[in-house]
């Protein structure tokens, strides 16, 4: 019986229509799912859609629909997305599933049975878009998370006492050091929870569509209890759960790696084995945003460019788990310079020589043994980077295979071995054709996770019987090209891009698609930002001279509990006694970074209540979109209290 790996991407919100940020994770969800069958595992793929929630009641109800026929429709435009990029989805589950409610209500009573759910109530601000209840807030402050206004809701809730897992999850990141990869997000984590947990609210009653509490009174489950139990149901009486992986965005990190394991070991479940938080795609070096009109979708760069050669660039051009940048510059260049100058070429030089030198046959040769002990290494070291999900550095080195047979056949010049009839001739150029096609089959079936569709067709030309996705790595070495087998028909797999013809027609369906997408949603095509936005309104000298800007020198600094963004700080602005300041620098800067440092401070704004802490001042940064806070410095040493004119 083979070994189960169980992966799953997030369960996609659908207030949206799909675009290039939800085919990046599923495509890179689908590499790992198609390596894992290759190494000999029983893989299965989850994702899905998530259904519930006021917001999507707010979208339903702009599009003139119905919450069920509204999702109804979305769901069924992600499926039809993953099926355009041909992707191996194994299960695709909604929230809306009569099954799938089930699994949340029994996981709602084993937890409440344990003790672990309490009824109480909320009265305070509510972040519609990221379903998050702000305490220690005022009505209309802003979001901790996206920034935007808040609203003010009261409600009877059902709560979690995630208060009380602080040390149970603590001893789970340190007994399980890869629970959360990569390490920069297990370091968010652990701070996080370091600081202390809040009970958590899981149930509403003031919306409708969600699923029912099963419990006294009008309550439905707050979208978070909800979405992240798909990941069991998807596979119910499986027995696939746990998952092996949680393959996720960074923004939702905290739901997968803090609430999620809290409310599997309440209900005394087996928790997830690993959660991957990849990071951000970027649209040419800006953060993709509905705001600006520059998201990108997936389906106009596959019509033009096929389906291929976005999972090579996205995998190839970003390292996994980092920030990456997407543009279409930057898709054709390496395109064009890794699979139709490489690969590509490759495929196409040495299928026609085997056809014009020796009419279509693989000769019989050991290949060259120093390309063959090359070979060795890169098998080796491709499958370890795929195993590390480094994409990025397993196509590297691959490529460095290609590099060196090229650069073999040119040194080789077989075009002129073929026109001598000597044997060492002859047998020169057979150890040159088997090697430059030997290197081609270990490529396609090393490269076949990323572009499964083009390997495969390279795959065909040799003549390889049986199909590629059987394949399996452990099988993978040196000198297994068969002599005397015939090639199939030869036909160039990477046909070389025009930038000037295809950049504009990706750009054009792009619009044609958004405008489909927007009349899907029943909303209006988002117009894109200009380039250099209307320079602000001018103020007179009098009006900025109000403004009281002074040097403040930070004493002290602590983080706000509950707050990933703020710091709380004690300022000295030369007045006798220092001011409290607090300010959403939280993730750019330490309390230790702060002590000592010289601010400056806008010493004149009405006082203002964050998080039950009085705010008497507003620091000064700089905050480039989708980046973090910059504080403004000075060059000089300057007395605290001097003002700014």
């Amino acid at each position: 019986m083979k070994p189960k790996f169980y992966l799953t991407t997030p369960i996609y919100y659908v207030n949206a229509a799909p675009h290039i940020g939800h085919a990046y994770t599923t495509i890179a969800a689908d590499a790992i799912r198609r390596f894992k069958r290759m190494q000999g595992y029983y893989a299965v793929l989850t994702t899905g859609t998530d259904e519930h929630g006021q917001k999507v009641g707010r979208a339903a109800k702009a599009a003139g629909k119905t919450p069920q026929e509204f999702t109804d429709l979305i769901s069924a435009e992600f499926r039809r997305q993953w099926e355009t990029l041909g992707l191996a989805i194994d299960r695709f589950k909604r929230t809306s599933d009569p099954s799938h409610h089930k699994v949340v209500q029994e996981l709602f009573l084993r937890c409440q049975k344990n003790g672990y759910i309490e009824k109480g109530s909320y009265t305070g601000p509510y972040c519609v878009f990221d379903e998050l209840y702000v305490s220690d807030a005022n009505p209309g402050d802003p979001c901790p998370i996206c920034g935007r206004p808040t609203e003010t809701v009261t409600e009877e809730n059902y709560f979690f006492k995630l208060s009380a897992f602080r040390d149970r999850l603590l001893e789970l990141y340190e007994k399980n050091p890869d629970f959360i990869r990569p390490e920069t997000r297990r370091n968010e984590v652990l701070a996080f929870v370091e600081r202390g947990l809040s009970d958590l609210s899981i149930s509403r009653t003031t919306i409708q569509w969600g699923i029912p509490v099963p419990a006294e009174g009008h309550h439905v489950f707050y979208v978070w209890f909800d979405a992240l139990t798909t990941y069991m149901s998807a596979v119910e009486g499986e027995g696939l759960w746990p998952a092996d992986l949680h393959l996720i965005g960074k923004e939702i990190l905290r739901f997968h790696a803090v609430y999620w394991p809290a409310f599997l070991m309440a209900a005394d479940l087996p928790l997830p084995k690993q959660i991957f938080a990849h990071g951000w795609l970027l649209f040419e070096q800006d953060k993709m945003s509905k705001s600006k009109g520059n998201i990108v979708r997936a389906t106009p760069i596959q019509q033009v460019a096929g389906a291929d050669a976005l999972r090579y660039f996205l995998l190839r051009e970003i390292v996994f788990g980092q920030d990456g940048n997407f543009s279409y510059d930057a898709l054709v260049n390496r395109y064009n310079s890794d699979l139709a100058n490489g690969l590509g070429n490759l495929a196409s030089r040495t299928l026609a020589m085997v056809r014009q030198y020796r009419g279509g046959v693989l000769p019989a040769s050991a290949g060259n043994a120093e390309i063959g002990a090359l070979a060795g290494r890169v098998i080796e070291s491709t499958i370890a980077a795929y195993e590390n999900f480094e994409f990025s550095k397993a196509l590297e080195t691959l490529w460095g295979l290609l590099g060196a047979a090229d650069k073999y056949i040119v040194e080789q010049a077989p075009w002129t071995l073929a026109a001598k009839t000597d044997d060492a001739s002859r047998q020169k150029l057979d150890e040159t054709l088997y090697t430059a096609a030997e290197v081609l089959r270990i490529a396609c079936a090393l490269v076949y996770p990323v572009i499964p569709s083009s390997a495969s067709q390279i795959w065909k030309q040799l003549g390889m019987t049986g199909e590629l996705e059987d394949f399996l790595w452990k099988d993978l070495r040196w000198g297994q090209l068969p002599a005397g087998q015939t090639i199939g028909e030869v036909a160039p797999v990477f046909p070389r891009l025009d930038p000037n013809k295809v950049i504009p027609k990706m750009r054009a369906l792009e619009e044609q698609e958004t405008a489909r997408q927007a009349a899907l949603m029943g909303k209006t095509p988002p117009k894109p930002v200009p380039e250099e936005a209307p320079a602000a309104a001018k103020i007179s000298i009098d009006d900025f001279a109000k403004v009281d800007l002074r040097v403040g020198l930070v004493l002290s600094a602590e983080r706000v509990k509950g707050a990933d963004k703020l710091l709380h700080m004690q300022v000295d602005l030369g007045e006798g006694a220092p001011r409290g300041i607090v300010a959403g620098i939280a993730e750019a800067y330490t309390p230790e970074e702060m002590i000592g440092r010289k601010v400056v401070i806008v010493a004149n704004l009405q006082p203002r209540k964050l998080r039950g802490l009085v705010s008497d001042g507003m620091i000064l940064a700089a905050t480039p979109e989708g980046g973090q806070p910059v504080l403004v410095t000075l060059a000089a040493d300057v007395p605290p209290g001097t003002r700014l004119r």
